[in-house]
């Protein structure tokens, strides 16, 4: 299996530093170097193994090898087709479909996303656990992203927390929405009687959602939406609560006479690469479901 690793070369600008201060640079913390010292990790300099006290020279190798992930025990590895839109050595990108969970719960144990990214992992010998970056309902079709390591993680997290990760959707609503373009500034929180469903209460999470009209039918709206926020079931909430629920979320109103799941797709995805240091977009096309309705 192979280990999750970062090489870099020292440049001139990083003469004379010491390894700790460098690793801090990039934004390796006490806590990962713990783990890397009792969790069977390496760090090496020029092949070499070294202490986070060596001083490093200008064309130095410094290889950082992180601990083997094991994944949790109760998560079986399944054979599952991943639609894979992007992958390098630190992320994958995937256009999940409806109907299919995204990690194990108790009403659906196995045929998750998950269980197949492990198959996957097995497969191609990658030496990780399961990272979800942005994580989208069963029912929602759409690009994810999913970090190859904990570490990887926690930078796409921190990129995420920093509003560095766009992404786009498409809902079909019902009613004519008439303002073309708007704003709903809304918080959201657990409605009292339920543990899944959310409501808009004064006493919830700031949650702001942006929408724009792409397509009007007689009784429905095609619109686009973007995120400010990453509220539990925020897009499904917010166009409810201005009269507007996503065709086929029964949950939060909405009618199955066209489609039988939430009419929500992830459709673009864009941020600046932690590790490349890149912009990265990604945009897919409305899985067949929604596009026989917008195209009739």
């Amino acid at each position: 299996m192979n280990a999750f690793q970062l090489k870099w070369a020292i440049l001139e600008t990083e003469d004379g530093m010491l390894l700790r201060d460098f690793l801090k640079e990039k934004k390796i913390s006490k806590r990962a170097l713990t783990d890397i010292k009792f969790g069977g990790g390496r760090i090496l300099v020029n092949d070499e193994h070294a202490t986070v006290r060596c001083k490093l020279k200008t064309g130095d190798a410094v290889v950082v090898i992180f601990p083997a992930e094991k994944p949790s025990e109760g998560m079986l590895p399944q054979k599952i087709d991943l639609e894979i839109v992007y992958e390098d050595d630190w992320c994958l990108v995937i256009n999940k479909p409806p109907f299919i969970p995204v990690i194990p719960s108790r009403e659906h144990p196995e045929g998750t996303l998950a269980n197949g990214l492990l198959e996957y992992y097995l497969e191609k010998g990658i030496a990780a656990t399961i990272h979800i970056v942005n994580r989208l309902d069963k029912d929602t079709s759409g690009l994810m992203l999913v970090a190859k390591h904990r570490f990887a993680h926690s930078l796409f997290s921190a990129l995420q927390k920093q509003s560095g990760i766009h992404r786009t959707y498409y809902a079909l609503v019902e009613g004519a929405v008439n303002e073309p373009q708007g704003v709903i500034n809304a918080p959201i929180g657990r409605k009292d009687d339920s543990i899944i469903e959310r409501t808009v209460r004064e006493d919830g999470q700031m949650a702001v959602t942006h929408f724009h009209v792409v397509k009007s039918f007689k009784d429905n709206t095609l619109v686009s939406l973007k995120l400010e926020t990453g509220r539990t079931h925020q897009i499904r909430v917010h166009m409810a609560f201005i009269g507007h629920p996503l065709c086929g979320d029964s949950l939060y109103g909405g009618s199955h006479k066209l489609i039988s799941r939430q009419a929500l797709h992830s459709s673009e995805l864009s941020f600046v690469h932690p590790f490349l240091e890149k912009e990265m977009h990604f945009a897919i096309a409305l899985p067949p479901d929604m596009k026989s309705i917008v195209e009739e």
